[in-house]
């Protein structure tokens, strides 16, 4: 079923590109990034590879058919596709994840600095949402099905939590080629070196035991 569906989730994401790239323009055709100079000519002000040696495997990236593992304490999990997964994304300004998540499992507050994010549910139900800024912080949120898809302004804190009982998949294009994540919970309480106990008390308006037990957890990473 899902295999059936990724099609349309790709012309979904292909159309959602043209509208979402944020990334500067390139002004060639492309710029496959290289790590080592010696075979790379300078274009634009970045390392690229030299555009004779360039083949299919550097825009080509297999396995995104495949169930990520979500055994882990949210319950989700994120394969990437960006430009470290696929060099040929190099100033092409655009990205894209699947998302699989196992029953109630959530992809927890977070947000991409430099992309705006498009998502499209191809298996299960989704409770999906986003918070605008300061200082109105009105949470803009909907229960999503499969076929339906949902925008994440830039910037913003977004999630995304399996409201069903079985699995659920999801794709989303991303305008960056490397969009970045800051997983809030991670960020505040999971820093290194930690933020101050008396600050994030203060912050949180709550004991500081209750500082010091959050920052005592671990807080993974999501993608």
């Amino acid at each position: 079923m899902v295999s059936g569906h990724m099609l349309v989730a790709f012309t979904f994401l292909a159309l959602a590109s043209s509208v979402l790239a944020s990334d500067p323009s390139p002004l060639q055709d492309f710029c496959v990034a290289i790590d080592e100079p010696k075979d790379a000519v300078f274009v634009n002000g970045k390392f690229c590879k030299n555009p004779k040696l360039v083949t299919a495997e550097d825009f080509l990236l297999k396995g995104l058919n495949m169930p990520g593992n979500t055994s882990n304490q949210l319950g989700s999990n994120v394969t990437q596709a960006n430009v470290a997964q696929i060099p040929g994304l190099n100033t092409l300004g655009i990205s894209l994840v699947r998302i699989d998540y196992a029953p109630y499992g959530l992809n927890p507050p977070h947000t991409h600095p430099r992309a705006t994010e498009a998502l499209i549910v191809l298996k299960g139900s989704l409770y999906v949402g986003f918070v605008t800024s300061n200082p109105d912080n009105r949470l803009i949120a909907k229960v999503l099905y499969e076929g339906d898809a949902f925008v994440f302004p830039e910037g913003l804190i977004h999630f995304q939590f399996n409201v069903g009982k079985t699995k659920a998949v999801a794709f989303a294009g991303l305008s960056s080629q490397n969009p970045g994540v800051i997983t809030i919970a991670k960020a505040v309480f999971g820093s290194n070196p930690p933020i101050s106990d008396y600050v994030l008390a203060k912050a949180f308006q709550v004991d500081k035991k209750v500082v010091d037990r959050l920052q005592a957890q671990f807080w993974m990473n999501i993608n």
